[in-house]
C-alpha cells in the first residue's frame, strides 16, 4: 500500500521513477522496488519524497504503519506454521540449520549469497533468522529434532573463532530435553535421505506440513503420497544415524579439534 501511494503522488506530479530518484537522492531502482513492496523506504527516502511530491505529511505516516519482513516470500507461509509448531523436524546436508545458527555463523551464510545483497538486507535477515529462533525456548515447548550429516558440522564457515562458537551453540541447544540432535555416521555406506535435505512440521491442529529447498527453487508439501513419503523417510534416517549420546561425542570432539 506505501508504494501504491508513492507511485499515486509520483504519476500526481508527472514525475518518472528516474526524475523523483534524481531529486531525493535515490536510483531509479531504489524507487521502483519500493513501489513494487520489494523493499522499504530507508533514510531521508520518505521526507524526501514527501516534500518533493507534495504529499503534505501522507508519505510520513504511511511509513509509520509500514512493516516490513526479510523473510523471503515464499518462506513466510512456512514461517508462520513454524511458531505455533508441536513438533519440527529437520534433515540437513551440507550447512547448520538456520534453527541452530549463531549470529556470526548467519551472517557469513547471507553474505556469500548470490547474487549478493546489500548490508542492510543481510543484517535485517540475520535479525529475521534469530527471531524465527525463539521456538527453540517457547512454552509449550515442542517436540524438534535434527539429523546432521557430518560435512554441515565440519565446513569451518566463518573460520575458525566462528566455527567453534557454532559448534558450543549446537551442544548447548542439544542440551534442551526437547530437542533432540542426531548425526548420520560417515561410515554408513547408504541411508534414506541421498535425495536431499528437508523440513517436517506438525501444526498446532496437527496438520502435517514438509518444506524443501533446492538451490532458487523452494516449495511446500501438504499433499499425499510425498508428505507421507517424507515423514517416513526421516523415521528411517533418524534410525541409520548415530544416537544422540553418540552424536554428542562426536560434536564435543569436533569442538575441541576445531
Amino acid at each position: 500500500m506505501f508504494g501504491a501511494l508513492l507511485r499515486f503522488f509520483r504519476e500526481g506530479a508527472g514525475l518518472s521513477q528516474e526524475s523523483l530518484g534524481s531529486k531525493i537522492g535515490f536510483s531509479k531502482s531504489q524507487v521502483a522496488m519500493v513501489e513494487r513492496g520489494q523493499r522499504p523506504p530507508k533514510g531521508e527516502f520518505t521526507s524526501r519524497a514527501d516534500d518533493v511530491l507534495a504529499a503534505h505529511g501522507a508519505l510520513t505516516v504511511a511509513a509509520g504503519k509500514l512493516t516490513f519482513s526479510h523473510l523471503a516470500s515464499w518462506f513466510e507461509p512456512f514461517a508462520e506454521e513454524e511458531t505455533t509448531a508441536v513438533a519440527r523436524h529437520e534433515y540437513e546436508t551440507h550447512v547448520v540449520p538456520g534453527l541452530l545458527q549463531t549470529e556470526a555463523y548467519a551472517r557469513v551464510v547471507f553474505g556469500g549469497a548470490l547474487p549478493p545483497i546489500d548490508d542492510d538486507e543481510i543484517e535485517g535477515r540475520v535479525s529475521a533468522r534469530l527471531a524465527r529462533q525463539t521456538l527453540l525456548a517457547r512454552k509449550p515447548v515442542p517436540d524438534i529434532s535434527f539429523v546432521l550429516e557430518l560435512g554441515a558440522l565440519t565446513r569451518p564457515i566463518g573460520g575458525r573463532k566462528v566455527h567453534q562458537e557454532q559448534l558450543q551453540h549446537i551442544l548447548e541447544v542439544g542440551g534442551m530435553r526437547h530437542v533432540h540432535m542426531q548425526v548420520m555416521s560417515p561410515q554408513r555406506e547408504t541411508h534414506s535421505g541421498l535425495s536431499g535435505p528437508f523440513v517436517l512440521l506438525e501444526t498446532g491442529d496437527r496438520q502435517r506440513i514438509a518444506y524443501l529447498e533446492v538451490q532458487t527453487s523452494n516449495f511446500l508439501v501438504r499433499e499425499q503420497p510425498q508428505l507421507g513419503t517424507l515423514f517416513s523417510k526421516y523415521g528411517i534416517l533418524r534410525a541409520q544415524a548415530l544416537d544422540p549420546e553418540e552424536s554428542r561425542q562426536l560434536i564435543e570432539q569436533l569442538a575441541r579439534e576445531a
